[in-house]
């Protein structure tokens, strides 16, 4: 599962999403919808229910109880939009395992 979890991770952080502050449209750009649509497979893939995705990228789905207790829902929220200060073109990625709290070079072509 971990392996899968991270793969999954890592293919999320290829998706340009970055917000455009002028746009009026919702979502801001057309690349956030593509990356919402790869989201509502992922989450049909995974077995989740009333998967809905509308025209403004609003993506929403059941995750169905595991328990045989009649117990509340819960909702979670977030947003595919990364910030307009930074391009969201070629991201790449940084796995620091066993991480202990050293410097990371975040780009090392750059350094």
């Amino acid at each position: 599962m971990k392996n899968n979890l991270l793969n999954r991770f890592l293919k999320y952080t290829t998706f340009n999403s970055q917000s455009h502050q002028n746009s009026e449209t919702t979502p801001s750009s057309h690349s956030q919808l593509i990356f919402s649509a790869f989201l509502e497979e992922e989450l049909r893939n995974i077995g989740l229910s009333e998967v809905i995705l509308d025209d403004k990228g609003y993506l929403t789905a059941t995750l169905p109880s595991n328990s045989k207790s009649q117990l509340p829902t819960i909702g979670l929220i977030a947003h595919v939009d990364t910030s307009p200060d930074f391009s969201g073109e070629n991201v790449k990625a940084v796995i620091t395992p066993n991480y202990q709290g050293e410097e990371i070079t975040l780009n090392k072509e750059l350094e």
